[in-house]
């Protein structure tokens, strides 16, 4: 695929809302989401597929002052990705868009249904040999749902392997792996890269929608043999349709040497290609919690 993406439209989102908040505009856009990601050394080979709903996926602005760490990039969701723009105003946001099964996501989580899937997979060649890509991973069942058997499940999977893994081990990042405890404060697992952001204890504290998001982590793989490689950057809810989770993918950190979560490029869709949507949020409060299926 050529690279037909450039810089995202960084202008218009201004002027729709303060730079001091994360900016969405939803797209479900293969070639626009994979080349707004996209970086040096990397050459996409063959067809984009995303899988999801169109409001469930998308591009970011103003990351930084909104607290996440990276400037611009990809946002994959298991909901609507609209909820992602702060400040938080409820424990429960939910999008349901009805999208189900994903044989890779489902291993991650066995014993629980997986709904709401979308994912963005293409095939690459890297220059290098190596890949690296920033990503932080978000939540609304933080914290109350922490340390149970509800898990949203995400994973980045690099010729059929999770590489969306703790720093320094081979531990997946989830909701039960990154967290402040539950209570907030007790039970905590890698607290040090979790940020807390919910408001039943004492948020919000960053201007995002979610109740609590990791710090950027960096996925990568060494050494990669010569030839084609296919990446799958897959989220879903698990067990239910209720409570969304996110996964930032910074702009143009796709890429065979690392890059700086705070110097990315802002790759986007050249005019025509992102439809705003003004609607279409879903806001629904749930007396009932999730069921294990």
């Amino acid at each position: 695929m050529k690279k037909t993406v450039a810089i995202l439209i960084l202008g218009f989102l201004m002027t729709v809302s303060p730079v001091f908040a994360l900016t969405v505009v939803t797209s479900d856009d293969g070639n626009a989401l994979a080349g707004g990601i996209l970086g040096a050394g990397i050459t996409t080979v063959g067809t984009v597929t995303y899988t999801g709903s169109s409001s469930s996926s998308g591009f970011f602005a103003d990351g930084l002052s909104s607290g996440i760490g990276m400037e611009t990039g990809i946002i994959l969701t298991s909901g609507d990705a609209m909820l992602a723009a702060g400040p938080n105003m409820e424990d429960d946001s939910t999008g349901v868009v009805g999208t189900g099964y994903d044989a890779d996501l489902a291993p991650l989580i066995p014993g629980y249904s997986i709904q709401d899937t979308s994912f963005l997979q293409f095939d690459f060649e890297t220059a290098g040999g190596d890949l690296y890509f920033n990503y932080v991973f978000a939540s609304e069942e933080y914290n109350e749902y922490t340390n149970s058997e509800f898990n949203d499940v995400f994973g980045f999977f690099l010729d059929g392997v999770n590489i969306a893994l703790i720093p320094g081990t081979n531990t997946p990042v989830s909701i039960n792996n990154v967290n402040g405890g539950n209570p907030y404060g007790a039970g905590a697992s890698h607290a040090e890269f979790f940020n807390n952001n919910d408001l039943s204890d004492g948020g919000p504290f960053y201007d995002l929608g979610y109740d609590g998001f990791t710090d950027v982590f960096t996925a990568f793989a060494l050494d990669l043999s010569a030839g084609i490689h296919t990446i799958k950057l897959a989220i879903a809810d698990a067990g239910d349709s209720i409570l969304d989770s996110a996964v930032f993918i910074q702009g143009g950190s796709f890429s065979d040497t690392p890059v700086d979560p705070g110097n990315g490029t802002a790759p986007v869709p050249e005019p025509g290609t992102i439809i705003l949507l003004g609607s279409g949020l879903l806001g629904l409060a749930f007396a009932r919690r999730k069921i294990k299926k």
